[in-house]
């Protein structure tokens, strides 16, 4: 199984960005994948989540940012940024026009998509995926960046780490019990913000990547009903 290298464009200023479909021959669903803010799409974390999806049958489209295709490390504004959001989920739709979509991503990959969705409706878009979801600075508990949540009307699974700087769960829980049955919220023990867990936990960090591709896959499957 291998990636197939693509590019779309954003807009008239910021131009065009990679982009990397893998589909395993079984797909049942298509993730749109953004990567965080200080990482982008090749990272490891995004490769090997992209291949333990593939395993259990969700293709992904993986995509950068402008900043981060420039070899910037400051982010775009909001506006690029969700922009690019829309235009890769529009790449992603003509790339496996058969496959239902998923949206989100790792960290700020996520959020924005979550922004994207509460400003107007994602196209085709069944749920929102969320890997490490950034509720705050790291050591600046807060809930605003979570706000707009409750303008997002699709199902929305939460994968957060216990030990995660960036989202302190006496914050996120309530955040998430208030959007009612729309959020799932799966917290993995010991996981820090990049899901790396402490040697206590007995879990090597392959282990709890193959688990979070798993609950991915779980979530999914009644939506496709």
């Amino acid at each position: 199984m291998s990636e197939i290298a693509c590019r779309f464009v954003v807009s008239a200023e910021k131009g065009s960005v990679s982009a990397l479909l893998l589909r395993p021959p079984e797909a049942r669903w298509l993730l749109l994948l953004g990567h965080g803010a200080g990482a982008g799409m090749r990272h490891r974390f995004m490769e090997e989540m992209s291949r333990a999806l593939a395993a259990g049958g969700i293709a992904t489209f993986r995509y950068q940012f402008p900043y981060m295709e420039s070899g910037s490390r400051r982010p775009d504004g909001r506006v690029t940024l969700l922009a690019t959001v829309r235009a890769a989920l529009a790449a992603a739709h003509a790339a496996a026009p058969d496959l239902p979509l998923l949206a989100g991503g790792k960290s700020m990959g996520g959020r924005m998509t979550s922004l994207a969705a509460a400003e107007a409706p994602l196209p085709e878009v069944r749920g929102l995926v969320f890997l490490g979801f950034p509720l705050h600075a790291a050591g600046r508990p807060a809930d605003e960046r979570g706000a707009h949540l409750a303008a997002v009307g699709l199902p929305m699974l939460f994968l957060q780490g216990e030990r995660d700087q960036l989202a302190d769960l006496a914050l996120l829980r309530p955040l998430c019990a208030g959007l009612g049955a729309r959020a799932t919220l799966q917290v993995v023990p010991a996981a820090d913000h990049g899901f790396h867990v402490l040697k206590r936990a007995g879990r090597s960090n392959a282990e709890v990547i193959a688990g979070l591709a798993a609950s991915i896959v779980a979530w999914a499957a009644p939506l496709a009903r």
